[in-house]
């Protein structure tokens, strides 16, 4: 049975290395240009290079984002670019410009290219358009339904593949390509600057519409009109894979380690389960439990079943809600005295309730019992960032598991 594609992204090295430790297929990331990440730490070539290497020993892909909407000033540079991304063997490019396309084409002509959300392709035909310049996957816009990717799953070359986002921040554009940020800060969301304007502070006022009612909700903070909920299809892994998707998009080049980790974990987990035996999966509820304990806003399957109504808006804040702490990431275990050597992360004090979590495991819980520094002085207290700690644990872990605890406002 073909496996759907797990794909996450990865705003580091750090990142990449993590989001493959926990159970991804494929990572995209972004270079210091043509990239829609302006404000990720983004990759250099030689992090590009070790990156690859990294994934390709694996088994697993890396695509580079090339998918800005270029004006003439940002295509410096690019064909010397596209040929170290070619030379240093990077699977795929993703591209939205057609320019671009032509750059990709001009310097690169065996590099497979994937068509990004940002060209927001929505029919079977514009599909259909691109595979005849050559590209080979397409990104899908997010704003179809099942039924509609149906329709393009069935009628594509056998050689082409789909991808869609089934994870993260959403945008009340369309796919991406907005103006608001660019009129309001100055700030090009096309060339990978965006502010989040969408996510502010408004007032609505229509005067010449009497009898037209905008549902703004609103609170003593304000109205947030624009500001989406985030997408989560974990629940529906079996309507996708039935809808012949070939790749799983989680979004957040800016998210965080711990965010990843849970994330790609969750979905890698119940990804797993499905493929032993389709005919009798059942989601675990236990993945989505997990997915809420990263910072997040409220979720929604945005167009997936149908037109994203107004519920998939969050009017009263542009908060997330947050309700755990990554507290620690453990760089090594000694199996005999159960002592994990721990980087940590957040503050962690001893008698500290934890829950400690791993790749393809269920977390556990446990006290902090026991807890020195790296000379083996004993501490009540972890302040320090990324101070270097021993930590005795209730049951075996590895490296880079990852050690959380409940918010605690108070602290």
């Amino acid at each position: 049975m073909k496996k759907i594609e797990l794909l996450a992204p990865a705003g580091d090295l750090e990142k990449l290395k993590m989001a493959l430790t926990y159970g991804a297929d494929a990572i995209y990331l972004g270079g210091e240009a043509f990239g829609l990440r302006k404000r990720a730490k983004n990759f250099s070539l030689d992090q590009i290079e070790e990156g690859v290497a990294y994934a390709h020993e694996r088994g697993a892909k890396v695509y580079v984002t090339l998918n800005i909407i270029p004006h003439n000033d940002d295509m410096d540079g690019v064909e010397d670019y596209i040929k170290a991304l070619d030379k240093i063997g990077v699977d795929a490019v993703l591209v939205a410009d057609p320019g671009m396309f032509m750059k990709v084409k001009t310097h690169a002509p065996n590099m497979e290219i994937h068509i990004s959300t940002q060209a927001n392709v929505t029919n079977l035909e514009t599909a259909l358009f691109w595979y005849a310049q050559g590209a080979r996957r397409i990104v899908l816009a997010r704003e179809l339904s099942l039924e509609e990717i149906k329709k393009i799953t069935a009628n594509i070359p056998d050689d082409m593949t789909i991808e869609t986002f089934v994870h993260g921040a959403m945008c009340m554009s369309y796919s991406g390509r907005c103006l608001i940020s660019n009129y309001m800060i100055g700030r090009d969301a096309n060339r990978g600057d965006c502010a989040q304007p969408c996510r502010y502070k408004y007032n609505l006022v229509e005067e010449t519409r009497p009898g037209e009612y905008f549902p703004v909700f609103e609170d003593e903070e304000g109205t947030f009109i624009m500001n989406s909920k985030d997408l989560c299809m974990i629940q529906n892994l079996e309507d996708l894979i039935d809808a012949g998707i070939d790749s799983l998009k989680i979004e957040g080049r800016m998210k965080t380690v711990y965010y990843l980790a849970t994330v790609i974990r969750s979905y890698r987990m119940a990804l797993d389960e499905y493929y032993k035996d389709p005919s009798t999966y059942k989601f675990n509820k236990k993945y989505l439990e997990e997915i809420k304990k990263v910072s997040h806003r409220d979720f929604t399957t945005g167009f997936y079943y149908g037109e994203a109504k107004s519920d998939a808006q969050v009017y009263t804040t542009n908060s997330y809600i947050r309700g755990y702490d990554f507290t620690g990431l453990v760089l090594d275990y000694d199996e005999e005295t159960k002592i994990a050597t721990v980087e940590q992360r957040n503050r962690m004090f001893l008698g500290d309730e934890i829950e400690v979590f791993g790749p393809n495991r269920d977390f556990f819980s446990q006290k902090i019992s026991y807890m020195t520094d790296e000379k083996g002085e004993d501490l009540e207290v972890a302040p320090h960032p990324q101070q270097i700690l021993k930590i005795k644990m209730d049951q075996d872990v590895s490296k880079d598991f990852i050690i959380r605890k409940a918010f605690d406002e108070e602290e």
